[in-house]
C-alpha cells in the first residue's frame, strides 16, 4: 500500500509540473503583462523597467523556476483587472464553487445509484421507463439550455425559486456558506439540479449496465441456490460488486463537476471561480487564469488520488495482483 502511495504521489507531482509549464507558458505567449499594467501614455523606458523589476528578461528556465516556487507557495502576483492579489480573489470565490460542486455531487449520488439500483433489478416496471427516459433528456440537452428551462418554469412562471446569484450568506472566517439561510438554500436549488443532473444520468446508467451484469454472474446464481434472500443478494453481494467501478467514476465527476462549473455560474451568475475564470478570460487576466488552471490541476490530482487508493481499499484483485509481482 505505502509503496503504491508513493508511486501515485510521484505521478501526481509529474501532473503539476506539466499543468504549471501550460501556466508559465500562457504568462509568455498569451499578451504582454507589461501592456496589461501600464497605460498608454507609459514611456519605452518605464515599460523596459518594470519588465525587468518583474523579471520577464531573465532566461526561460529562470522564470519557470521562480514561478513553480512562487506557485507552490500560492502567490499567482497581482490580478491585471482587479488589482488585487489572485489568491484573495480566489479564496472568496472559492467557498461558493465547492459549495455548489459538493452538492450537486451529492445529488446526483443520492439520486442515481438507487434509481441505477431500481432500473437494473425492475427492468419492465413503468418507473424504470420513466428514469431512463429523464436520463435521456439529462445526457442529450446541453447543461445551459437546462439551466434556461429551469429558471423559465420555478423563476418566471412559478415564481418559486431565485434565477440568479447566491442569496443570503453566512461569514465564518474566510469561509462564506448560504447553507445556513433560507434565501440561500433555495439559491443553490436550481444551480445543483443543473449542474449535477448530467452526473446523475451517468451514475444511473453505469450502476444500472453494473447492475445487469452482476447479477447474471455465478456467484450471484450460488447465493440463489443456497437460498438467500433476495435483498441479501441484491443489496450485500451485487451492489458492493458494482460499486467499484461506480467510485472511479464518481471520483472522476466529482473533478469535472467543479470543473465544468463555469456554465453553471455563467447562466445564474453564481459568484464562484467559474465566473471569474471566465471574466479573466473576456480581459485576458493571465494571473487569474493561471492560477485556476493550477487550481482545478491540483483538484483533479487529489481526487484521482483518493480514488485510486480507494479502489486499491475497495478491489481486492489488485491487492492480489501488487503481492504476486
Amino acid at each position: 500500500m505505502l509503496a503504491f502511495t508513493i508511486r501515485r504521489l510521484l505521478q501526481a507531482i509529474g501532473v503539476m509540473l506539466v499543468v504549471a509549464l501550460i501556466s508559465f507558458t500562457l504568462f509568455r505567449y498569451v499578451g504582454d503583462p507589461v501592456n496589461q499594467m501600464v497605460g498608454l501614455d507609459t514611456s519605452l523606458e518605464q515599460r523596459e523597467a518594470l519588465r525587468e523589476q518583474l523579471g520577464l528578461n531573465d532566461p526561460v528556465l529562470v522564470q519557470f523556476a521562480r514561478f513553480v516556487t512562487r506557485a507552490a507557495q500560492l502567490d499567482f502576483g497581482t490580478s491585471y483587472q482587479f488589482r488585487q492579489p489572485v489568491v484573495d480573489l480566489i479564496g472568496r470565490r472559492l467557498p461558493a464553487t465547492l459549495e455548489l460542486s459538493l452538492v450537486s455531487a451529492l445529488l446526483a449520488l443520492l439520486c442515481g445509484i438507487p434509481m441505477g439500483v431500481y432500473t437494473g433489478l425492475n427492468r419492465d416496471s413503468l418507473l424504470s421507463k420513466l428514469f431512463l427516459t429523464i436520463s435521456l433528456i439529462g445526457i442529450s440537452l446541453p447543461t445551459f439550455f437546462i439551466g434556461i428551462l429551469l429558471i423559465f418554469l420555478f423563476s418566471v412562471t412559478l415564481q418559486w425559486l431565485p434565477s440568479f446569484g447566491r442569496g443570503e450568506v453566512v461569514d465564518f472566517g474566510w469561509w462564506s456558506t448560504g447553507l445556513l439561510t433560507i434565501s440561500g438554500l433555495k439559491a443553490l436549488i436550481l444551480p445543483a439540479i443543473t449542474l449535477g443532473l448530467f452526473q446523475m444520468t451517468l451514475i444511473m446508467r453505469l450502476v444500472r449496465s453494473e447492475m445487469l451484469e452482476v447479477i447474471r454472474t455465478d456467484y450471484i446464481k450460488f447465493a440463489r441456490a443456497r437460498g438467500l434472500s433476495q435483498r441479501s443478494i441484491h443489496f450485500r453481494h451485487a451492489l458492493k460488486n458494482t460499486l467499484v467501478p461506480v467510485i472511479t467514476i464518481t471520483g472522476l465527476q466529482l473533478g469535472s463537476i467543479i470543473a465544468f462549473a463555469i456554465i453553471t455560474e455563467t447562466v445564474f451568475q453564481w459568484p464562484g471561480m467559474g465566473l471569474l475564470f471566465l471574466q479573466s478570460v473576456q480581459n485576458v487576466d493571465i494571473p487569474v487564469m493561471a492560477a485556476y488552471l493550477m487550481l482545478i490541476a491540483f483538484l483533479f490530482v487529489v481526487i484521482n488520488l483518493i480514488v485510486d487508493l480507494l479502489y486499491f481499499v475497495v478491489d481486492p484483485r489488485l491487492r492480489v495482483e501488487r503481492a504476486s509481482h
